[in-house]
């Protein structure tokens, strides 16, 4: 049976190549862009299961590639692992804040991108099922999953594709505590390596967008965040 869709946004042909032989090799159907451009077009028009998407692109470079696809509601839940080589904090966060659902440094084994890809496409087939589309309300804040939505007194407040996964993660167990490695390995998965301060990124910007419903998020010294009970 045919495997997922996967697009490919590379402009390095060797990389490319090996990337789209592995991939096929493993049975997944694969596509192929070489600029920022061509492959924010065919990400709308083919719509992928997942996006390979490197960050240093003639054109439109990697990181303005993805913030468009997040703000597409057609694109806006497409996972989509940047790779690149780099891998400094700052880039890490750049990726997380724009909603990345993975980050994979150059040079890498074929081994580990397909284990990040499946990793990926695991979570991705979870967040889907329908328990995970249940909205959640809390007084003036409501939380909708299946629309990717967030609304505080009935406004809607943007968020990034991460921000999103984060405070859903927290608001379906209010009262919980969780370390900062427990959130990234819930949103992203247990082998992606990601600093305490990119959680702390993620945190401060959804305060500040809930406005005064970011109050329920709340800091454990020591120990992480929880959503307030």
């Amino acid at each position: 049976m045919t495997k997922e869709h996967i697009l490919i946004i590379e402009d390095e042909e060797d990389i490319l190549a090996l990337v789209h032989y592995n991939l096929s090799k493993e049975g997944y159907r694969v596509s192929c862009a070489t600029s920022g451009e061509e492959g924010l077009s065919a990400a709308r028009g083919s719509h992928p299961d997942l996006i390979l998407l490197d960050l240093m692109l003639p054109g439109m470079d990697g990181l303005e590639v993805c913030q468009a696809l997040r703000r597409d509601p057609q694109s806006a839940a497409t996972p989509v692992i940047m790779v690149t080589a780099k891998g400094e904090e700052a880039d890490v966060i750049a990726g997380l804040e724009l909603g990345a659902d993975d980050y994979l440094a150059k040079p890498f084994s074929p081994r580990v991108l397909l284990s990040r890809i499946r990793a990926v496409l695991r979570r991705q087939s979870r967040n889907a099922e329908p328990e995970a589309s249940v909205p959640l309300q809390f007084e003036d804040l409501t939380i909708h999953p299946g629309r990717n939505e967030v609304l505080v007194q009935g406004e809607p407040v943007e968020l990034t594709f991460t921000e999103f996964r984060v405070l859903h993660f927290l608001a379906s167990r209010p009262g919980w505590v969780f370390t900062r490695y427990q959130i990234v390995n819930a949103v992203r998965g247990d082998d992606y390596a990601v600093t305490d301060r990119a959680v702390d990124v993620q945190i401060v910007g959804l305060r500040k967008k809930l406005g005064p419903c970011g109050h329920y998020i709340e800091t454990v010294r020591g120990v992480g965040y929880r959503f307030k009970d």
